[in-house]
């Protein structure tokens, strides 16, 4: 295996974002390109990345499973400049990484070996789907963050909302000047704690997709030009808001 990426700072942000809820994953190379999907610990959320094989400059590959500790691929990944390449190569039981700037350098990273199933995305069907920008629904979470550890995404007739109730609230609306809805009736809550670390996946994507049905899994999808990043996260079912 021999791939070349000439803007690795596309991978090292993607490494960066999903090393805060996982710490090793599989990395699937093949035709298609580079796909991760993996869950966190806690099985409270699910991560989905593409890379299509058009995205790198050079590719041959077959068939390939490389066991990675993201903690070290992001270091490694990190010390590529914005102007240089990447070339990630398999050998043996290593993935050798040859960043291509003003010098070369060259990194060994030890591939482990994971035990368990391969993840599968889960098919899911939803009721709500709410397309915006990156920006607005960033903010909205963050409002939410200040006054509450779970918000809720409501949608209805008037439009979109995302609200936080505590000791405070926090509320934002949207309807269909702002953003694209095609909902039903439907109301979940989720935890902002997770609702942050995937908005850093909005840095990545002028617009964010957000699909979720009543007291059912959230998706949230982050499409670049050459990348989508996905999360699926599940809902915090309580009796009160």
């Amino acid at each position: 295996m021999l791939i070349k990426l000439d803007t690795p700072q596309i991978l090292s942000k993607v490494i960066d974002i999903i090393s805060e809820l996982v710490l090793d994953v599989r990395i699937k190379v093949n035709e298609f390109g580079m796909s991760i999907v993996a869950i966190d610990p806690a099985n409270v959320a699910m991560i989905e990345f593409k890379l299509p094989r058009s995205a790198f400059s050079q590719f041959e590959s077959g068939e390939e499973t490389l066991g990675v500790n993201l903690d070290g691929l992001k270091k490694i990944l990190k010390r590529a400049g914005a102007k240089g390449s990447v070339i990630l190569e398999k050998r043996d039981n290593m993935l050798d990484i040859h960043i291509q700037d003003r010098i070369k350098r060259n990194f060994s990273l030890n591939l482990i070996n994971l035990e368990g199933e391969e993840k599968e995305i889960p098919s899911l069907e939803f009721v709500a789907k709410v397309e915006m920008a990156s920006v607005d629904f960033t903010d909205s979470i963050d409002d939410c963050a200040v006054v509450a550890d779970a918000c809720s995404f409501i949608a209805d007739e008037r439009g979109f909302v995302i609200e936080a109730k505590g000791m405070n609230s926090a509320r934002s609306e949207f309807s269909g000047d702002e953003a694209k809805i095609e909902a039903e009736n439907c109301k979940s809550r989720y935890s902002l704690e997770y609702l942050k670390k995937f908005t850093k996946g909005a840095k990545l994507s002028d617009k964010t997709i957000i699909k979720f049905s009543g007291d059912h899994p959230l998706k949230l999808e982050f499409k670049g030009e050459h990348l989508e990043l996905n999360f699926i996260l599940a809902p915090r079912v309580e009796t009160d808001d």
